[in-house]
């Protein structure tokens, strides 16, 4: 069962954007930037008070997602990108970013905080930081 409301292009754009963001990093990866996106739409918190479906969640902006800010938001979306992008439009989380807002790529280790938020952890490339539960309810 969805967790968010969507469309199957909006399953695509969830997909191109998981793709873009973290190919490098696997499916495992590519799942956690896609329980990011989806807690940005579920969070109605933090810099997402007025995200409301995955279109607007994709195409933030200020404080959206480097691929679309950046121009390599170009790739089509493919069969096994959909189906990772179906699973956690149905609510599959994977740690550390199963209640992240936030991720990013840095050249050391990962910050404490960012953003205000704390570090859930990181996985290959990038680290993942959660808001708390009382600031953001929803993401939990």
């Amino acid at each position: 069962m969805a967790v968010i409301q969507h469309t199957e292009e909006d399953v695509k754009l969830l997909a191109r954007l998981m793709r873009a963001e973290a190919e490098g990093d696997g499916e495992l990866g590519m799942l956690m930037v896609g329980n990011v996106g989806v807690n940005r739409v579920l969070g109605d918190c933090s810099d997402f008070t007025k995200i409301r479906n995955l279109r607007e969640m994709v195409f933030q902006s200020p404080g959206g997602f480097e691929a679309t800010q950046k121009g390599y938001f170009y790739q089509r979306a493919r069969k096994q990108d959909i189906d990772l992008a179906r699973k956690v439009i149905n609510g599959q989380k994977q740690n550390p970013a199963s209640n992240s807002l936030w991720f990013f790529r840095p050249e050391g280790s990962c910050p404490a905080q960012w953003f205000g938020q704390w570090n859930s952890g990181r996985y290959k490339s990038h680290c993942f930081f959660n808001p708390t539960e009382s600031e953001c309810p929803r993401v939990y």
